[in-house]
């Protein structure tokens, strides 16, 4: 069951669509963000109208959707430096997934946590019907899609024995403006998800195009040395990062290079003036509340370039997202990490994600 809030208005499951012409389906224009939501129990409905909208206040007033500021200031920003809004009014946003929740949470009562999508693409390019050459045509409007439905139960052994991850052939690529967002074009990812799948892997690890890691195809990365946090680098972290020339010469393996120009590896940041490589990793929600988490628990982060040999050296490797929040991995292919248990961090992040949600 799934509750749809479709441009202002709530539509039942079968009556949701979108234009044929619209800019998401026929060339994947758009954005999304995915949250967890929480919703206590309203009491039972009464009959009539104002009892109708005396629960409806109840259940919002009940509704928590984990980090929704966050969220919804990452999505302006992305639609801003790509073009698709630079106008995005946030406020009503954010009301409009809290009101999605709330009745989601009165449809389906027995339900207390959530998976939240919202989805807003470049809207209808049908030009012809919105007025094309006449003197004044119809501004472009954005598609604005908001579906909650109940949260998946991930078994409770994924967190307490730890996953294994596969290494994905899709490779991120620093140079694309695109990296680093979410945006609707995630068939790359979601088709290496499947192949991880076919391993009896949770998650792929996807490296860049110069052999740094960037992270899981839907999921942000750390790892634990020596009790110390390492994380790559996110769009926006890029300062002292190896130069644009280097990290080419690395990804086409140009043969015999300059040792003063070898590729960066744990610890080292070269670059040429002015010229820094951007990041393709995107700055996650969960990957922020973890460095927040650290820098409350006196556990050093270090955000840098991150290499295969600094993931297999690990103590630990975790992956984060906004709905499984934090996820120890144990094994990688099929090389373990430490011990091959969860470690310390990683029961401690854990166990914090649990009470936030709880």
């Amino acid at each position: 069951m799934a509750t749809v809030f479709l441009n202002g208005r709530f539509l039942s499951r079968e009556e949701a669509s979108v234009s044929a012409f619209d800019a998401g389906f026929q060339h994947g224009v758009g954005l999304f963000e995915t949250m967890t939501a929480i919703a206590g129990r309203v009491a039972s409905v009464g009959i009539g109208q104002r009892a109708k909208e005396e629960a409806e206040v109840e259940a919002l007033q009940r509704v928590r959707v984990i980090h929704l500021s966050e969220h919804m200031k990452r999505l302006a920003e992305s639609a801003r430096a790509l073009g698709l809004s630079d106008a995005l009014r946030t406020a009503a946003l954010e009301e409009a997934v809290s009101r999605t929740v709330a009745r989601a949470s009165m449809e389906m009562p027995d339900q207390a946590h959530y998976r939240v999508r919202l989805t807003i693409t470049g809207g209808d390019l049908n030009m012809l019907t919105r007025g094309a050459g006449a003197a004044t045509p119809q501004a472009q409007q954005p598609t604005v899609l908001i579906v909650a439905q109940p949260a998946t139960q991930y078994p409770r052994e994924m967190f307490e024995r730890g996953v294994g991850v596969s290494i994905a052939d899709y490779k991120a690529n620093p140079l694309s403006p695109f990296e680093g967002h979410k945006t609707l074009s995630y068939w790359p990812r979601l088709r290496e998800l499947q192949v991880a799948a076919t391993k009896g892997a949770a998650e792929a690890l996807v490296f860049q195009v110069s052999n740094h890691l960037a992270g899981g195809c839907v999921s942000n990365a750390f790892l634990v040395k020596n009790g110390v946090l390492v994380t790559p680098l996110a769009r926006g972290e890029e300062d002292g990062v190896s130069d644009v020339d280097q990290a080419i010469e690395q990804a086409i393996g140009g043969g015999e290079q300059d040792s003063r120009r070898s590729a960066p590896h744990s610890g080292s940041s070269a670059r040429t003036e002015g010229k820094n490589l951007p990041s393709p990793v995107l700055p996650g929600i969960t990957r922020k509340w973890v460095m927040d988490w650290a820098e409350s628990e006196l556990v050093d982060v270090e955000r840098r370039m991150v290499t295969i040999a600094d993931v297999l050296d690990a103590d630990e490797v975790l992956i984060t997202n906004s709905s499984w929040g934090v996820l120890p991995v144990v094994r990688v292919e099929r090389e373990a990490i430490g011990d091959a248990v969860v470690g310390d961090v990683g029961r401690r992040l854990v166990q914090a994600w649990a009470e936030l949600v709880a």
